[in-house]
């Protein structure tokens, strides 16, 4: 089957110019101006990649990119003539990959167009399994059947437990889990007062093995008097 790639780029002469050079690695394109027309190219392919530009005339593409992590784990590489940080920092948040600042060499983009298609399939993250047996958040990847977790192509060593704790997070991202119903889930057994010490104790490890600081994080957050969720 062909690779196929989202292009959405509202430059006409930036978008063909990528599309050539995409065509000429035998790639199959996707060529969108606005992103009206990307969300319903998502919503009808079976995409491999996006290459989304950040401003577009309609749906900016932080936006398309919440919009496929609602529902997909291909790679995003996003395009933004700003070379800001927070543009940076906005998009790998929201679930971007990779991120190219224009104006860039289109060898430079296929290069990286590549290296994303590897590092995704070598993950097999939906050819093997279902979607929802593999979870992508950002860049932390939790593999339900293999019981492995990566966080930014990294390997994380995790107990059974902090996967399993991990694990339900994941799946309820952006949802709080209280305190009772995660434990009653990891650990299978009636929740007493006492029990939120031990969630406690494996959220501080879960977080040292991320390195996901409790005073500032960036995956799992307390909601004080409630549980915890999971969101990026």
């Amino acid at each position: 089957m062909p690779t196929k790639i989202l292009v959405v780029e509202d430059e006409k002469s930036i978008a063909n110019l990528i599309e050539l050079y995409l065509k000429n690695e035998n790639f199959t394109v996707f060529k969108c101006y606005t992103g009206a027309e990307a969300i319903r190219v998502i919503e009808t392919e079976k995409l491999d990649i996006a290459i989304l530009d950040i401003m577009l005339p309609d749906i900016d593409g932080f936006s398309i990119c919440q919009k496929i992590r609602e529902s997909y784990n291909f790679p995003i590489i996003m395009l933004t003539a700003k070379d800001e940080e927070v543009d940076k920092i906005t998009g790998l948040t929201l679930g971007a990959d990779d991120y190219i600042t224009k104006p860039f060499r289109p060898l430079e983009l296929i290069a990286r167009v590549k290296a994303q298609l590897r590092r995704f399939t070598k993950y097999n993250q939906s050819n093997t399994y279902p979607k929802e047996d593999i979870i992508s958040i950002g860049g932390l990847v939790v593999d339900k059947n293999t019981h492995q977790c990566f966080l930014n192509e990294k390997p994380l060593s995790l107990t059974p437990t902090e996967f399993s704790i991990l694990w339900v997070l994941c799946e309820n991202k952006g949802q709080v889990v209280n305190s009772e119903d995660l434990f009653k889930k990891v650990w299978g057994d009636k929740y007493f007062t006492n029990s939120n010490n031990t969630i406690m104790v494996h959220i501080r490890h879960l977080r040292e093995k991320m390195n996901d600081p409790a005073e500032n994080p960036k995956y799992i957050k307390t909601v004080w008097g409630v549980g915890y969720k999971i969101e990026n």
